[in-house]
């Protein structure tokens, strides 16, 4: 499959490649945290690789390590023409500074001046006069709010070209379906819900983004784990948590096959979500250069039909 291709995002003329890079690992392994344990120079080794492959689609959050991965992005993306990247960040946390401690903390705010200040930090981490993807982030608990407030707030930035495309990035299908049904949207980023292991996306989420033309970006191709995971150890991780028997005993069969058929289950997993119409891109975390790299090499492995219709035939995906 080829990483490259170049797939639009709904009707905002945004071209984005296939193989995107998901920035939560440069703000220490997903966790909310003060530092990260990716340096600045490892981060823009694997983002300047990526140019050099021809990527251009980066993702990231507030939420990665406390703005950590944003100013990660920031701190390499001054070195580029601005038509060699697109960018994607979120709102709804706002990273603030404890005065009594100096410490960072971050405060969920999704009301019309929490998305305007959560833009306006952004902007200043990653160094950039606009964003080309603005997601709500993970509003389970402010579904309303976010229909009411932030979605709108997006909308009017949007207008002005301080944002290109707008949607939401959030773990779970039903929310994103309720928000295709009541808001006018780009783009949507749902993570692990579509992958060898979870394809609950498919039944309703897919269907509505292609009859509404929303763009589907696909995180966490990997399971947070379990699938990039060659020995398939009991204390791999999905979702994570420690990987269900269930879970790890399907991996298993899911293996085998791959095995009989010669194809790395990280190239599996990777190009699975891909077959699919209403995906656009799909952006697995990375935490180095060599990550990156085989990634890259796992994208563009030739994974014939047989494969996949193996798979099929076992009952497995």
């Amino acid at each position: 499959m080829n990483p490259l291709k170049s797939n639009q995002i709904s009707d905002t003329g945004i071209r984005i490649s296939s193989l995107g890079v998901g920035g939560a690992p440069f703000g220490h392994n997903y966790q909310w945290s003060q530092g990260s344990d990716v340096s600045s120079s490892t981060a823009a080794s694997a983002i300047s690789k990526a140019i050099e492959f021809g990527l251009n689609y980066f993702d990231t959050a507030p939420g990665y390590g406390y703005g950590q991965s944003e100013r990660f992005y920031g701190d390499f993306f001054p070195n580029l023409k601005r038509s060699q990247f697109v960018i994607s960040s979120k709102v709804g946390n706002l990273i603030l500074i404890d005065k009594n401690s100096s410490q960072l903390y971050a405060k969920k705010d999704y009301s019309k001046d929490g998305i305007l200040r959560s833009i306006e930090q952004s902007l200043n981490r990653l160094k950039l006069d606009y964003l080309d993807i603005a997601f709500v982030h993970d509003p389970d608990e402010h579904m309303q709010q976010a229909i009411e407030e932030s979605f709108p707030t997006l909308h009017d930035l949007k207008s002005q070209g301080v944002v290109r495309a707008i949607g939401a990035g959030m773990n779970y299908c039903e929310p994103l379906i309720h928000f295709a049904k009541e808001v006018d949207l780009d783009c949507f980023l749902i993570a692990g819900r579509y992958t060898l292991l979870d394809q609950s996306a498919s039944a309703e989420l897919f269907p509505i983004c292609l009859k509404k033309n929303i763009s589907l970006i696909l995180g966490g191709p990997y399971n947070s784990g379990i699938l990039a995971d060659p020995n398939l150890d009991v204390n791999s991780t999905y979702f994570y948590k420690k990987t269900p028997q269930d879970i790890l005993e399907k991996t298993r069969l899911i293996k085998d096959v791959c095995d009989r058929q010669n194809v790395p289950i990280k190239a599996a997993a990777l190009q699975f979500g891909l077959m699919n119409p209403a995906v656009t891109s799909v952006i697995p975390g990375v935490r180095s250069v060599n990550e990156l790299i085989e990634n890259f090499e796992m994208m563009s492995f030739d994974i014939y039909s047989q494969f996949w219709d193996e798979l099929r035939f076992e009952g497995l995906i």
